[in-house]
């Protein structure tokens, strides 16, 4: 069972939200209305995957991603919101979210990205990644993809079309463990801080479209 807290100041928003992705048996849901709320809803409920909006009051939610990074052993976080803004975007997945939603998700795609974040994979809206992808500097991404081996290359392709390292290990025939490793040394080739990044670079250079047309 999946723990999702959602974090929005809107009442309504997090009812229907929490309506939705209440359907699937495996996800578990409680709501928080501000980042104080979040903040104790998160040392009592423990979650496994936290949503949050960007734009409340009091503590907006990137300053609350800061914040929830910095515990220990921290819950996956992602943004949920309605705004696409590209530093909205580009701060939030450099100060670690694991995610980036938009609201206009449809629910079966909502809930499979939950379950995405919750087994250790990314979540972008597409929309996201465009941008992101759009926006990047594409000097030096090429070349340092380049340096990838075939395997990690592989790899790195699944992880951009958000695949878990379980669903990787299956796909590759590999131990997750491996999959692990192969991340990590992609990682530090790659010159990008975690997975979000990762997939977003592949996305630039089209190796993740590749990887959807095979």
């Amino acid at each position: 069972m999946t723990r999702l807290l959602i974090v929005d100041d809107e009442a309504l928003v997090r009812r229907g939200l929490s309506m939705v992705l209440g359907t699937a048996a495996d996800i578990d849901v409680v709501g928080a209305c501000d980042g104080p709320a979040a903040l104790g809803a998160i040392e009592k409920q423990r979650p496994d995957v936290v949503l949050l909006d960007v734009r409340m009051p009091e503590v907006d939610g990137l300053t609350l991603l800061r914040r929830i990074r910095s515990r220990p052993r921290p819950p996956v976080v992602a943004m949920l919101t309605t705004f696409d803004t590209d530093d909205y975007i580009t701060t939030a997945l450099c100060e670690g979210a694991a995610g980036y939603l938009l609201k206009d998700t449809e629910p079966d795609q909502l809930i499979h990205a939950v379950r995405l974040l919750a087994s250790g994979a990314s979540a972008l809206s597409a929309a996201v990644t465009r941008s992101v992808a759009r926006h990047r500097p594409r000097s030096r991404g090429a070349e340092r993809v380049r340096t990838l081996t075939t395997r990690e290359t592989d790899v790195l392709r699944l992880l951009a079309l958000g695949l878990s390292n379980g669903e990787i290990a299956t796909r590759l025939h590999l131990s997750s463990g491996t999959v692990k490793e192969h991340i990590s040394v992609l990682l530090g080739k790659l010159g990008v801080g975690n997975r979000v990044q990762a997939a977003v670079l592949a996305h630039e250079c089209g190796i993740a479209a590749v990887a959807a047309d095979s």
